[in-house]
Formats: C-alpha cells, sequence, structure tokens
C-alpha cells in the first residue's frame, strides 16, 4: 500500500515526523497486529508491503494515530506554515478537523 500526505506535502523530510512514522509500525509489529516485509519512506508519502488479518483497521488506526500525533507536534512547535498547509489541503467534507495530514 502507498500512504501519501495531503497535496504531497514533503514533511518526511523532518526526522521527528519520520520517527512518529517508524515508531507507530515497531509499535504495531510488536504488538503482533501487523507483518511489515518492506517499506520505504520518501519525504511525502511511503510504501508498505504488509499483512495482517484486519489489515484496513490497523492501516486506518496507524493512519489515525499518525496524523493526530504529528499535528499535535506541529502545534506544540508553532509550525505555522504547515499547519495552514494541512488546513488549506482539507478535504471540504471533512468537516469535523481541522487539518488533514493523510491524502
Amino acid at each position: 500500500m502507498t500512504c501519501t500526505i495531503v497535496q504531497w506535502l514533503p514533511l518526511f523530510g523532518f526526522e521527528r515526523i519520520t520517527t512518529v512514522i517508524l515508531e507507530s509500525l515497531r509499535f504495531l509489529i510488536k504488538e503482533e497486529r501487523l507483518t511489515v516485509y518492506a517499506y520505504v519512506i520518501m519525504e511525502h508519502h511511503l510504501h508498505l508491503v504488509a499483512s495482517s488479518s484486519h489489515l484496513s483497521n490497523e492501516m486506518g488506526d496507524f493512519k489515525s494515530f499518525t496524523a493526530r500525533t504529528i499535528i499535535d507536534m506541529l502545534e506544540d512547535q508553532h509550525s505555522e506554515f504547515w499547519l495552514s498547509q494541512l488546513r488549506l489541503h482539507k478535504a471540504r467534507h471533512k468537516k469535523d478537523r481541522q487539518y488533514q495530514f493523510w491524502q
């Protein structure tokens, strides 16, 4: 599968953000919720070869957790430019949130 940041924003170029992704994958592996065979993280998306008996649920949890964690991090660090981009590119129908991280 491929997971892309909205509008292909190059946020995975920041080590602290990539660390959130890696730690989240490690957690899912350790808890035996996901088997990861291969992955590559590019600056604005990641490719993942993985399996799980509940793959869509696990990926939903992964994307939800990482998005919330990264947005909280950006807010704590007052990263107004990146927050404004995540706000600007949020899908119009997503009325339940201020930002959108994943495409």
